[in-house]
Parts: structure tokens; C-alpha cells; sequence
């Protein structure tokens, strides 16, 4: 099972991109995902169909966009590493063309619709950054596409920073029922990239950088992961338990969420498995983790 939704690096590559996450994949409806490194003068095309979400990995990228006859090009100023703190998105609506350029590595995340919203550039300094958790289980979010700072049709999308040896997805939970006012359906993308923490003095090197990630089971579906996550690396998750995602010692690891679902409203409600969800009370009056948070190599902390 786990062979069937745990996707290493590389091994969804497809028409220039390195990554392509989409319905051509069996039992996948909901969201989708495209991952490229460019070199300069290099460009993708974004063909309409879909709501999109542009989200800079390493670098910065343009972005020529054609809707309703008029074309303009937007500026994403991106950023240095995930680890670096918030980057430019861009929302494009699902009736837009374009042309993506730039030198780095870049995220584009879907989700198919006829629903339209307003194509719009949310710079880096609009993002909101949340810490979640505590002591060993706090981690870094950046909301830019969660309901609350973007005006989307179906899709929700954020990233999470965790720290060397830190928790987060934790505890496990679910979010494969339609439960009103308590759980929504929402299939789940994880791409994953680790790198050697930006506190650990310059030692250890990208390539043996890793965390791990874990699903197993609930009553919606059988599935099992129990996996080393490197930079790359795709996780599905259609239903069924998720958490931990565990940062190794040594080692920072990041992941960009993608979440869409078949219910009519376009929010995050989730199960935590009933025999971890003590675990949050543990965290009422721990400090955050001090590392936290990650912003530009000129600003970091720790």
C-alpha cells in the first residue's frame, strides 16, 4: 500500500516537470501538484482548467498571465531555500493561460474547477505565519492559501517548517468524513524537502538530509506508510490516518500541503486518533521552540 501513494523523487516526472501529482493517477480526484527546477530563459506553460497556486521553492520566478484578452507579467521575489521563511505566491484563476520563467525550483498547486476567482499576487510580507504547537512539537506554518487569507474555489494549501529532531502532522488525525461543523473530506498532498539544519554549524550535507513520515488506516480506506522523506519525495494521502512528520536530529524538514475535497465547503476540519489526542493538553504552558521562527539567512535565528 504504501507503494501506491508514497512516490520518491523523481518517480512522477513528466513533460519537463520534475513532479506531476493529477487525476491520471487511480484514486486521485481532487488536487494536484507540479514541481520543476528551471534554468534562466527557460518557461512552463499553466493551461487554464484548474485554479492554480504558484509557490517559489529556491529563487524567483515570473509569471505571464493571459485572462479575458489582456496579458501582464508577475513578479514572484521568492526566496533562497524553503527554510528562509515566507515567499510571493500567486493565485491564478481557472481561467487563466500562462507562461512560467525564472532560474530555481518552483511549486505549482492545483486544483481542478469552473469556479472562478480572481487571480491575485499575495507577497511575502501578507503571509500569515503561525507556530503551532510546543517544546518539541512546534513547527512553523504559512497559511497563504488557507481560507483565511485566500479566496479560492476549492483548494487549501499551506507549507510547514519543522525543525531538526522536532514533531509535527501530530497528533495523527484524519479528515475523511463529512462530519458538519467537525470533519470535512479533504485529500491530502505532501511534498517533502529536508536540508541540514541552518543551526547545526554547516555540518552534514543535503543528500543524507532526511525526516520521516507515517498513515495507517481508518474506517474510510487502507493505507500504510511508514517512510524516509527526502527533498522530492510525494506523499498521497486520500484517507486514513496521517502523523508524525518528524524532523531527524541533525536535519530541517519542510512540506507543501495541497488539500481539496468533494464537499461543498471549502474548510479545514479534522479527527485526531482518539488515542493520541491527549497530547495536545501536554503542550498548555511549554515555550515554543526557540529556533522558531525561520525567516532570511540575514534574520535567522538561534
Amino acid at each position: 500500500m504504501s507503494g501506491r501513494w508514497f512516490h520518491p523523487r523523481g518517480s512522477l516526472a513528466r513533460d519537463g516537470w520534475e513532479t506531476v501529482v493529477d487525476g491520471t493517477i487511480e484514486g486521485w480526484e481532487h488536487t494536484g501538484l507540479r514541481v520543476a527546477r528551471l534554468a534562466a530563459g527557460e518557461g512552463l506553460p499553466l493551461e487554464p482548467g484548474a485554479e492554480k497556486l504558484v509557490v517559489p521553492l529556491a529563487g524567483s520566478f515570473s509569471v505571464r498571465v493571459t485572462e479575458d484578452g489582456d496579458e501582464r507579467t508577475i513578479e514572484l521575489a521568492g526566496r533562497a531555500s524553503v527554510f528562509d521563511g515566507p515567499t510571493d505566491v500567486l493565485y491564478l484563476s481557472a481561467a487563466a493561460t500562462a507562461v512560467l520563467s525564472g532560474e530555481g525550483r518552483v511549486a505549482v498547486a492545483t486544483s481542478p474547477t469552473d469556479e472562478i476567482r480572481p487571480t491575485r499576487r499575495i507577497a511575502a510580507t501578507e503571509t500569515p505565519v503561525e507556530l503551532r504547537g510546543a517544546g518539541a512539537s512546534s513547527r512553523q506554518v504559512h497559511n497563504f492559501g488557507t481560507p483565511q487569507a485566500l479566496d479560492a474555489a476549492r483548494f487549501i494549501v499551506c507549507e510547514v517548517i519543522t525543525p531538526a529532531e522536532n514533531w509535527s502532522s501530530y497528533p495523527p488525525h484524519k479528515h475523511d468524513e463529512h462530519t458538519p461543523g467537525h470533519e470535512s473530506r479533504l485529500e491530502e498532498i505532501y511534498y517533502f524537502e529536508t536540508a541540514p539544519s541552518r543551526v547545526g554549524g554547516g555540518r552534514g550535507t543535503a543528500e543524507a538530509s532526511f525526516g520521516m513520515f507515517s498513515t495507517y488506516s481508518s474506517p474510510a480506506g487502507e493505507i500504510d506508510i511508514n517512510a524516509q522523506v527526502r527533498t522530492g519525495d510525494v506523499a498521497l494521502v486520500p484517507y486514513g490516518y496521517h502523523g508524525p512528520a518528524v524532523a531527524a536530529p541533525g536535519y530541517d524538514l519542510y512540506y507543501l500541503n495541497v488539500m481539496a475535497g468533494p464537499d461543498a465547503e471549502r474548510v479545514w476540519l479534522i479527527s485526531d486518533d482518539p488515542a493520541h489526542a491527549w497530547v495536545r493538553e501536554t503542550w498548555d504552558g511549554q515555550e515554543f521552540d526557540s529556533r522558531l521562527p525561520y525567516t532570511t539567512d540575514e534574520n535567522k535565528k538561534g
